[in-house]
């Protein structure tokens, strides 16, 4: 090739090369996740959620799953926690508490940071121990028992839900504001989480002055769907109210219901907070109408709908899973979102300094906006009383 020629390319080519690098200048630059720069940083952290998967509660707790990997979806979109993504492991503990313990050590095995877990309070008491020994922290999501926030094995124990405690106090102002003196039937489950809140419950008449006279008390499993035996009894006692202690909504507290609104009892029909959830009165459809309850979230209500976390995660799990989140789904979203912040100002994931940025601390940008704990881990709660008409939920206070 000529001399000239060779010159003419080589001038070709730098131009080429000021071209490209011009337009890389003038090129914004898109802002990546740390990972996605740093190959290092790209191993996960992996976060453990034992629900139930199946059984009674299995529908709630595909929901609670749904809306922690949807908060995970928007924590790893805004660069994840110390600059690595969250990786979700599920596991299905079918209310069962030996179940609930061979998940947890599953769950110890695969080298995860905390474990988000928790629906039925034995089953939560049971796998304590069991990743406190481990050295994982343990987030309870949604069990109530009082024992879970008072047990030695767990001293760094942390719960989102509101306890029964609180939940107690609740039912009895409530009651109070109906009447001083009634006749009450409780119809309960046989667990540490309905027996602790029946016993809450009745300390709250005492401490509250009210008369009222305990007429039965009927007891039930977790998994009772038949509940005809128990509703002629409460028939029988001609009670003012009906107090329904039942964490089934899957089956046992819709069939409940549907039994109840049947039989013509006609006594009003009080939840404990918490137990019924939109798909609650879905299942039970026309026999929900009429039951009292109390809760701590609803995504369309005051002070959440307008709550610029709030909205964002409604519009994630609408995005990703065609869902409107309850309560059930905030507490499970709200965890994992709590526990990232906790390691962001621990700026550590070691077990007990992210215990120590969660236990007495008070965590603003939350679902619930500005959340606080007691030194036990107990989160705080304002509680909306409402009362379902026409199959919806209507907030009285």
């Amino acid at each position: 090739m000529p001399t000239n020629s060779c010159s003419i390319l080589g001038g070709r080519l730098m131009l080429a090369r000021r071209s490209v690098l011009a337009g890389l200048i003038a090129t914004p630059l898109v802002p990546r996740p740390t990972w996605a720069r740093d190959p290092i940083a790209a191993d996960p952290i992996k976060v453990g959620v034992i629900i139930p998967l199946s059984g009674g509660a299995g529908r709630q707790g595909q929901d609670v799953s749904h809306a922690v990997q949807s908060m995970a979806t928007l924590i790893n979109e805004a660069g994840g926690v110390l600059g690595r993504p969250v990786e979700i492991l599920v596991k299905d503990d079918e209310s069962t508490p030996a179940i609930g313990v061979a998940k947890a050590n599953e769950l110890a095995a695969a080298g995860v940071a905390v474990v988000l877990e928790g629906w039925n309070s034995p089953v939560t008491l049971a796998m304590q121990s069991v990743l406190a020994r481990a050295g994982i922290l343990d987030i309870t999501m949604i069990s109530k028992a009082d024992a879970i926030l008072a047990s030695a094995s767990n001293p760094l124990a942390i719960r989102l839900n509101s306890a029964n405690a609180q939940d107690a106090a609740i039912i009895a102002k409530y009651l109070g504001s109906l009447s001083k003196k009634a006749r009450i039937v409780f119809v309960t489950e046989n667990d540490a989480y309905g027996n602790g809140a029946q016993q809450g419950i009745e300390a709250e008449f005492k401490k509250a002055g009210l008369d009222y006279t305990i007429a039965q008390t009927l007891k039930f499993p977790f998994a009772q769907t038949d509940f005809r035996v128990e509703i002629t009894s409460i028939r029988d006692a001609r009670p003012d109210y009906v107090i329904s202690i039942n964490a089934n909504e899957g089956a046992g507290l819709p069939a409940f219901l549907q039994q109840y609104a049947q039989a013509n009892v006609g006594a009003p029909v009080i939840c404990t907070v918490g137990t019924v959830s939109p798909s609650v009165i879905e299942t039970a459809g026309k026999a929900a109408n009429g039951l009292h309850s109390a809760d701590i979230y609803f995504p369309q209500t005051e002070p959440f709908a307008s709550d610029p976390e709030n909205k964002r995660f409604v519009a994630q799990m609408q995005k990703q899973f065609k869902a409107e989140p309850d309560k059930f789904m905030a507490l499970g979203a709200a965890s994992l979102q709590i526990w990232a912040k906790a390691v962001a100002t621990a700026g550590s994931l070691d077990r007990k300094a992210v215990a120590g940025a969660i236990r007495g601390q008070e965590i603003p940008g939350t679902i619930f906006g500005t959340v606080r704990f007691d030194a036990s881990g107990q989160m705080q709660h304002r509680h909306f009383v409402f009362t379902v008409k026409d199959g919806k939920i209507v907030v009285e206070s």
